[in-house]
């Protein structure tokens, strides 16, 4: 997969035993993506699965690291949704430039890039090299819904 630069997406994730959701509807006024010259942005998407919350609570008392790294991955496959949604294609993707994870922590949890590590990895086993983005992974008090986890990701596409 490194440096293999003609990798079709769609192929790669299911390789993976995934597959692309339905783009998640937004719950207000804005957009699930937007494209601004050869960059998309992914609004935040949480771990929803068909229009329903698989996981809710705070991490570190409600939600297992482990569950709250499978909630990252569902993020990140809502943002790719989110992206195919206003690209058409997501082979189109040049790169992932960022990736912002935002985590719900209980008092005293302190392993928020260990949750959004889901997200990224699940990035790099999609794209490979092209995968690789900067990060933050930020501990918040809540989040919609009482979802333990919040991913965007910002993407440089093939116009």
């Amino acid at each position: 997969m490194e440096g293999d630069c003609q990798v079709d997406v769609y192929q790669r994730i299911k390789e993976l035993g995934l597959a692309l959701p339905k783009v998640p509807k937004p719950l207000a006024s804005y957009v699930p993506a937007r494209v601004y010259r050869d960059l998309v942005f992914s609004s935040g998407q949480t771990g929803t699965v068909d229009g329903q919350l698989r996981w809710q609570g705070k991490v570190g008392r409600e939600v297992s690291l482990e569950d709250a790294q499978a909630s990252a991955r569902q993020s990140v496959l809502n943002c790719l949704a989110a992206i195919e949604s206003v690209i058409g294609d997501l082979n189109r993707v040049e790169e992932v430039i960022k990736l912002t994870g935002f985590v719900a922590s209980a008092e005293g949890f302190n392993q928020q890039p260990a949750v959004v590590e889901g997200a990224s990895k699940l990035l790099i086993d999609i794209f490979g090299d092209k995968g690789q983005h900067a990060r933050s992974a930020i501990g918040v008090a809540g989040l919609p819904l009482s979802a333990p986890v919040e991913i965007e990701v910002i993407v440089k596409v093939n116009l």
